[in-house]
């Protein structure tokens, strides 16, 4: 018997690898049935083209005709499921909500926060503040609680205020004071000299009024190194407002002042 010099024709079959076949009978049997059917095939191409059908239509469907009914049934039946886009939004859990304030509450103690201070849940970007009844939001976003109601006339534009304040952050930590200065603020209503929050908050203001102001970054002040701002954030002052005076300007030859008394 003759010796395979490669491997069986039949294990390649249909297959688009081309190996020579040599010195096997089966391999000479396997050409000649292919002859045939190319000759067949051929004969059914012929009278097919006559009578204006093609053959490979009929011998080989299009696949790609047939998968597009099966694709539109399977996107209409809902058999692929629609992924939820958990990467780009967030579902807010209770739990770390809670987590997060008994956080910032433990931290406030620490820091010897004043009583019914302000609690901050900050979560990224996102900032909830959590404030007792007391406390009155404004639309602006400020936020104001009022412990002493002062008497006598509110400040208006151009008039010179008085006051003592206490700054915070959202931890509780106090990050200036008067007080500790040993002198109260001045400063003219109206000048763009105050942080646009702040006077909003003392401008209904009464001279002996004591209040607490929650002031948010949109209406804070501006952020930086020179500054003891370093991020937008809330920011709580206690204020006391001392006094309200009368301005008027002063002209002396080509010096020019504005005095307040």
């Amino acid at each position: 018997m003759p010796a395979i010099s490669s491997p069986p024709c039949l294990l390649f079959f249909n297959s688009p690898l081309s190996l020579p076949c040599k010195t096997f009978s089966a391999c000479s049997m396997l050409s000649s049935v292919d002859r045939k059917m190319e000759n067949t095939n051929n004969f059914l191409n012929y009278n097919l083209r006559e009578e204006g059908v093609q053959s490979d239509n009929i011998l080989r469907p299009n696949k790609r005709l047939n998968r597009r009914p099966l694709l539109l049934y399977l996107l209409s039946s809902g058999f692929f499921p629609t992924l939820p886009s958990s990467a780009k939004t967030k579902s807010k859990n209770p739990y770390d909500e809670r987590r997060l304030l008994e956080q910032n509450k433990r931290i406030q103690r620490d820091n010897n926060a004043p009583e019914d201070f302000p609690n901050f849940v900050r979560e990224g970007f996102e900032v909830k503040v959590v404030t007792s009844d007391n406390y009155v939001k404004r639309d602006s976003g400020l936020i104001y609680r009022d412990f002493q109601v002062g008497q006598g006339d509110c400040p208006k534009s151009g008039q010179q205020v008085t006051f003592h304040y206490v700054g915070y952050n959202e931890s509780g930590r106090r990050i200036d004071s008067t007080y500790l200065q040993g002198a109260p603020a001045k400063i003219r209503m109206g000048t763009n000299a105050l942080v646009p929050g702040f006077e909003e908050g003392i401008r209904d203001m009464r001279p002996g009024g004591k209040r607490r102001i929650i002031i948010p970054p949109e209406l804070g002040p501006p952020v930086g190194p020179s500054t003891f701002f370093s991020s937008k954030q809330f920011e709580v002052f206690d204020v006391e407002l001392v006094s309200i005076q009368n301005c008027q300007r002063r002209t002396i030859g080509f010096y020019s002042d504005v005095v307040c008394n």
